[in-house]
């Protein structure tokens, strides 16, 4: 049984490090298995630089036919998992086929990267970035090892950033106006407001404020379409009368918000929206659904 154990054991260990991995910021990112690892956070036009070490076993000979280092940018929906669409993939040739004997180090560097999109982890889609090690071999298969990292990309203020002036009505019976101060917030922002009566002739019982995300993947008869909601913030508990004014303050640094995403890569976006929920006496159900768009300002912190 040992024989057999040992048969399949790797003949050496593949390690990648950044080169300022030490002083580079780090942040939680959750695999597959449910587990939460800190990585390496990177924006757009930055460089990634690092080495890669291979060790072999027991100082074990290793043959290879080549030694290289790729640097991926990839899509997988999850009704198609397995498949990975790659938008990136810049190669690092690292060393010429030959042998190994020791400890060995090579250098890499990717300059001023282009990674126009975000890393996200979404309900259906996954957009990942990785740089993939891999040691080429005849007859056994190929020796790989991956490293992860988050790639984030900020943006400055809108320079046009218009208020939201909006109405619910129910003829005859019911008139609200809502009004938030700006259509366009950053992940940190506060969602500022009011909400005026003008008709009140049924009995609401309490009104809501929910911010909802939907994610949009695949195309045509195969679009899929997941909403969740992520906060539900009450706005109003029991009976209102006519003239009377509700102020919206709703803080969105608790929430794990990401910026909107507008058809990244023809695979997937990512809407928000204010949702205004209404319930009367008898459970009926009013919603005023407004868009909104969301984005990363650089945090000075």
């Amino acid at each position: 049984m040992n024989y057999l154990v040992g048969a399949f054991k790797l003949p050496c260990n593949i390690f990648i490090s950044f080169a300022d991995g030490r002083i580079r910021k780090q942040v939680p990112l959750k695999k597959e298995n449910g587990k939460t690892v800190m990585v390496a956070l990177f924006q757009s036009q930055e460089s990634i630089v690092g080495e890669v070490v291979i060790e072999p076993v027991h100082r074990k000979k290793v043959e290879h036919n080549g030694v290289k280092i790729v640097l991926l940018g990839q899509i997988e929906l999850y009704f198609d998992r397995g498949n990975f669409y790659d938008f990136t993939s810049l190669v690092r040739e690292l060393d010429i086929p030959g042998e190994l004997y020791e400890r060995k180090t090579y250098p890499f560097e990717f300059s001023t990267v282009e990674m126009l999109y975000e890393s996200y982890n979404g309900v259906n889609v996954r957009l990942r970035y990785i740089l993939k090690v891999t040691i080429s071999r005849d007859y056994v298969s190929n020796i790989v090892e991956y490293q992860e990292f988050v790639v984030r990309n900020y943006t400055p203020p809108p320079s046009i950033n218009n208020s939201i002036k909006m109405e619910v009505g129910i003829e005859d019976c019911l008139h609200i106006e809502f009004e938030y101060s700006k259509s366009k917030y950053h992940l940190k922002d506060v969602i500022i407001g009011k909400i005026y009566f003008l008709l009140v002739r049924i009995k609401l019982k309490n009104m809501e404020l929910e911010i909802r995300r939907r994610e949009s993947t695949g195309s045509g008869p195969n679009t899929h379409v997941e909403t969740e909601t992520f906060a539900k913030f009450e706005l109003m508990d029991g009976a209102s009368v006519r003239g009377e004014s509700i102020p919206i303050r709703l803080f969105l640094s608790p929430y794990e918000l990401t910026p909107t995403y507008q058809n990244i890569n023809n695979k997937f976006s990512v809407k928000y929206y204010l949702n205004l929920v209404l319930v009367d006496e008898e459970d009926r159900r009013y919603f005023k659904q407004q868009e909104t768009t969301m984005y990363r300002l650089l945090e000075t912190s």
